[in-house]
């Protein structure tokens, strides 16, 4: 038995660490929802654009619109091969990746802010 162990423990500590644990879950839910709905936006203007989809459509100037700002930082970082109207767009391709890289990198920084358990520390560290 660890010196940890034989600590008391307040009433409202496994309460308060619950809603902390809640809070971070519901963030880790958010983050996931949003890089979705982005990464899926962007997958249909590379297809579309790959596809040589008529910008004078409704839907496709939608797409094209909305996710012109998420690319904008990584224009111009290859160039952007055509042929025949179909564009191979490799600034959504490197942007859906680093939202990804983003996203994820993220959820790891709240995963250090999760309460832990004296049994999760330990077993934590015994297992570096």
């Amino acid at each position: 038995m660890s010196q940890y162990t034989q600590q008391p423990v307040s009433p409202q500590a496994p309460q308060q660490a619950y809603r902390q644990k809640k809070a971070i879950f519901r963030a880790y839910q958010v983050i996931w929802y949003i890089l979705g709905v982005l990464e899926v936006l962007l997958a249909f203007r590379f297809l579309l654009r790959l596809l040589e989809a008529n910008p004078a459509s409704g839907f496709v100037s939608f797409v094209y619109g909305v996710s012109a700002p998420f690319i904008a930082p990584f224009r111009a970082i290859f160039p952007t091969p055509s042929f025949a109207g179909s564009v191979l767009e490799w600034s959504t391709l490197i942007a859906m990746i680093v939202y990804a890289v983003i996203a994820y990198g993220i959820i790891h920084l709240l995963q250090i802010g999760k309460p832990v358990d004296v049994e999760e520390v330990e077993k934590t560290v015994d297992s570096q």
